[in-house]
């Protein structure tokens, strides 16, 4: 069995669960499941890119443990959470004829989770399922809370449910084989943490981000640092009643960016959220509410991990002001029709500001395209 280096348990009552984080843990997930949910088949769902590099090892172990299973293959992108996919993968599942005790497996990155997790929560009126990340931005933010869901042409993840997984398993072996753009557009969730109200987190990161890009101990750190600080979150606040809206820091202006750009390639999920977490605390300081040289610091931090910081590094051609703005306007975090931002007084100083002008964030925006 390999070594599990960390334990993070979510503490929700009888749906409670634990975050596994350790090296290699795909080569013993058929032992571990065994253990935990003795008599279940498994559908597992995944992406072509995450069937070639990882797939062969979670039905080795599988294997190897008699538990049957079969495999839904998905394309990879930001494009597959669509209605169209989310009913292949449902179809997929009943066709497998997997009986609502049974348990899906959500093999992937965040797109694959989020999908996964959604099928799981309305095939046969909820079925549970299980996360197994394999990017470090489904690791450290997207398999744990329970949100499911996928985009629509109005705007990012507006249609899902709460469904919390009964088990995330993290092997930290998967992230070696990451694309460098992908585990740093991963490292943007990390920062973002320590943004919220962890200024020592932030400051750690400084001193241990090459190592966690190499790979070290430190990398395993910050992934379980960044899983308990979710889990309290979301242990408070499951359903994004009051402070897990914290934890959009930056996403409102960057899921407005990845709309513009069609949910493709040239800009990843990460890549909005770092120029975002720049935006929303240069609009912070544009309103007096933040020290304007906190942003240049996490510039600078960001930019040291290869992640774009304003938007002119966004590929090719922005939409006009007003259409992000009209994609900021779907935000979930619109009440009445007025905006929420999630704005700072500082690093590690984030909170919810509602009825936030629109006019002011409109001329905020003209001036960051200048």
């Amino acid at each position: 069995m390999s070594e599990i280096a960390h334990t993070v348990h979510v503490a929700l009552g009888n749906r409670a669960y634990d975050i596994l984080i350790g090296p290699r843990l795909l080569d013993d997930a058929g032992a571990i499941l065994a253990e935990r949910f003795p008599g279940r088949r498994y559908g597992i769902i995944t992406d072509d890119n995450v069937a070639k590099a990882q797939l062969p090892r979670l039905l080795a172990s599988l294997d190897a443990a008699g538990l049957r299973h079969s495999e839904i293959v998905l394309p990879a992108g930001e494009a597959t959470k669509s209605w169209a996919l989310l009913g292949q993968a449902v179809e997929g599942i009943l066709a497998a004829r997997l009986e609502r005790g049974d348990l899906i497996i959500a093999l992937g990155g965040g797109v694959i989770g989020d999908l996964a997790g959604f099928a799981a929560s309305i095939v046969r009126r909820g079925m549970g399922f299980v996360q197994m990340p394999t990017s470090l931005l489904a690791q450290v933010d997207s398999s744990v809370g329970g949100k499911t869901g996928i985009n629509s042409p109005f705007g990012k993840n507006l249609i899902g449910a709460f469904h919390q997984p009964k088990l995330v398993l993290a092997d930290l072996s998967t992230l070696d084989s990451l694309p460098p753009r992908q585990f740093a557009a991963g490292y943007a969730e990390v920062v973002k943490y320590g943004l919220i109200d962890d200024e020592a987190f932030f400051f750690w990161l400084e001193a241990n981000q090459p190592e966690i890009f190499a790979g070290g101990p430190a990398r395993g750190e910050a992934i379980a640092r960044c899983c308990a600080h979710k889990a309290r979150v979301v242990i408070e606040d499951e359903t994004e009643q009051g402070v897990r809206a914290l934890l959009n820091l930056g996403h409102t202006f960057g899921h407005a960016l990845e709309k513009d750009t069609g949910y493709s390639d040239r800009l990843l999920h990460g890549e909005g959220v770092a120029i975002g977490m720049v935006l929303a605390h240069g609009f912070s300081a544009r309103l007096g509410l933040a020290p304007s040289q906190d942003t240049g610091r996490i510039v600078a931090h960001l930019q040291k991990a290869g992640l774009p910081t304003i938007l002119a590094d966004v590929p090719g051609a922005l939409g006009t002001t007003e259409a992000l703005m009209a994609a900021i306007g779907q935000d979930k975090k619109v009440v009445r029709g007025a905006l929420t931002f999630i704005l700072t007084r500082g690093i590690g100083q984030a909170f919810i500001e509602k009825n936030v002008a629109p006019e002011a964030v409109a001329a905020f925006l003209n001036d960051m395209r200048s």
